[in-house]
């Protein structure tokens, strides 16, 4: 099995390297705080390197999870000779801009995928979640079983760029599907509706309870926001949208509203809280009425 390397060391990707090294593949790690690298690399026995460029010497597959454009841009547009490797960038960006690194990791000789994770980071950390796969289809049969030690299912779904298109139509649904929850939460509780039978009405009895719902309800109805999946991140996910919809010309008010809703709960310190905190928007918003 060929040699991995992984660069970004935050939630997710300390998880997916967790997981690499457990099944014996990962061979060298890169991460921007040096000092969170050498942990991990004390924890799992893994070589950690200073400069990204450094693991090409170490590995023929490496794998980004990273947290912005700004910031996988900024790596692979520093490796220099690809010949021969293939980058899997995991993060959530822009499609647009992950076709341009695709095509620039081309021209130095390698080949990328993106394969962003559809999950949470417990999720990661059991190996159910679902990647959705972009590019060219010998590059994806080459890393598959890579792929498939991290998750529960792998899907190639296209040409560069679509698995990132893939997931932000999911993002879309999910990050606007919640903010609705927490409204209804909100208005449940001012018509005088318990906290718990609201909890109970959208992880049992309604038909728009949903996998999302049974995760999140509970951890609004208990103002839990230890973070699964940061706000900023959603955020981040729904500005990408926005993003891609202008160029495509596609509208996509609904989506558009609720990146307004999470960044004005950003702007009231849950930043780094798990998403669904956008229920303390409702909240505090109602409490002024």
């Amino acid at each position: 099995m060929e040699k991995v390397a992984l660069i970004g060391l935050g939630v997710m990707g300390h998880r997916i390297g967790a997981n690499l090294a457990k099944s014996g593949v990962l061979n060298v790690i890169y991460n921007r705080s040096v000092e969170k690298a050498k942990r991990f690399s004390e924890q799992f026995g893994v070589k950690c390197v200073e400069h990204p460029n450094d693991v090409l010497k170490s590995a023929d597959i490496i794998i980004t999870v990273l947290s912005d454009d700004d910031a996988v841009s900024s790596v692979i547009r520093q490796f220099h000779e690809l010949k021969g490797k293939t980058v899997i960038e995991m993060s959530t960006i822009s499609p647009t801009l992950s076709v341009e690194l695709a095509r620039e990791v081309s021209e130095k000789g390698g080949a990328m995928l993106d394969a962003p994770i559809v999950g949470t980071s417990l999720m990661v950390e059991k190996r159910e979640i679902t990647i959705l796969v972009g590019g060219a289809p010998q590059d994806f049969e080459r890393v598959k079983r890579i792929l498939e030690l991290l998750s529960r299912s792998v899907v190639y779904v296209g040409q560069n760029g679509m698995g990132l298109y893939a997931k932000i139509v999911t993002n879309l649904v999910l990050g606007s599907y919640i903010a609705s929850i927490a409204e209804a939460f909100s208005l449940g509780l001012k018509a005088g509706l318990s906290a718990q039978v609201i909890e109970r009405i959208f992880t049992e009895l309604s038909s728009t309870r949903s996998p999302a719902s049974q995760l999140k309800m509970p951890k609004i109805a208990k103002a839990d926001y230890s973070t699964q999946f940061a706000l900023k991140h959603m955020r981040k996910d729904l500005e990408i949208v926005q993003r891609e919809a202008q160029r495509l010309k596609a509208i996509t008010p609904i989506s558009d509203l609720a990146m307004q809703l999470y960044r004005a709960c950003e702007s009231l310190g849950y930043s780094e809280e798990d998403f669904c905190s956008i229920a303390e928007l409702y909240k505090r918003l109602s409490q002024t009425l």
